[in-house]
């Protein structure tokens, strides 16, 4: 992270661009799927071109039309098996630690939470998105469970792991991430995902230039007064 976070939208910042390149990784992995969970007897696999069961598996929470909110699943009422809970409780812990209301309260309302609009998919995907950064866990799944109540897990195993970064793969990254992510700061963002992906980000002395660079690949990022990017210039080796 760039700094210690002052607000959920801070997380939100440092956990974007890491996010999509693993959201983008599963989908590769796995292609067409389906996928089922059992909570008593915690089970969660993908079915489809390739059947994968999840080593380890979290839930977070879900967000219900019906009351409007989302619930952390440490807060759930109905029980579930305490390793599955978990994650989502060293979530709250970071909550209290930060004084960030939106995860260290059981239930949050859906219109308090940045991009969400009411919508409980995109609930659950801020708050998922969130909690990758917090535990460290960055590959993650939310479906329906019913009546438009939105689940949310992350996931772990060996196959979602990411491969070593490759420069025009990175590039793409970066240019799809500014593209189409929500961001808020981009320089915080850029920053943070340089710093967790191993690119060895440097600022100049008026933090308007961000140097980074790591096997075979280089790149400047130039930021405006608002910390937005002006142009963004990388160094892509031939087969890269």
């Amino acid at each position: 992270m760039l700094n210690t976070p002052q607000s959920l939208t801070d997380i939100l910042d440092d956990a974007a661009i890491l996010s999509l390149e693993h959201q983008i990784h599963l989908s590769e992995v796995l292609g067409e799927h389906d996928w089922r969970v059992d909570l008593q007897n915690p089970v969660f696999e993908f079915t489809g071109e390739r059947t994968l069961t999840c080593e380890r598996f979290h839930l977070l929470g879900s967000a219900a039309p019906g009351p409007g909110s989302w619930m952390w699943a440490w807060a759930n009422p109905s029980g579930f098996p305490a390793e599955l809970t978990a994650l989502s409780a060293k979530v709250r812990d970071l909550g209290h630690q930060y004084g960030i209301a939106e995860l260290s309260s059981p239930e949050v309302p859906i219109d308090a939470l940045p991009h969400a609009s009411g919508d409980p998919v995109m609930a659950a995907a801020v708050l998922t998105e969130a909690a990758k950064v917090l535990t460290g866990t960055w590959t993650s799944y939310t479906g329906e469970a019913g009546g438009g109540t939105r689940v949310a897990f992350l996931i772990e195993h060996p196959a979602f792991l990411l491969p070593p970064p490759s420069p025009a793969r990175t590039m793409r990254l970066l240019q799809q991430s500014l593209a189409e992510l929500p961001l808020s700061d981009h320089r915080r963002a850029l920053y943070s995902y340089a710093t967790m992906r191993g690119f060895n980000p440097v600022f100049d002395a008026r933090g308007r230039r961000l140097t980074l660079g790591a096997q075979g690949f280089g790149a400047t990022v130039d930021f405006d007064d608002l910390h937005r990017v002006a142009s963004i210039n990388g160094t892509v080796p031939a087969g890269g």
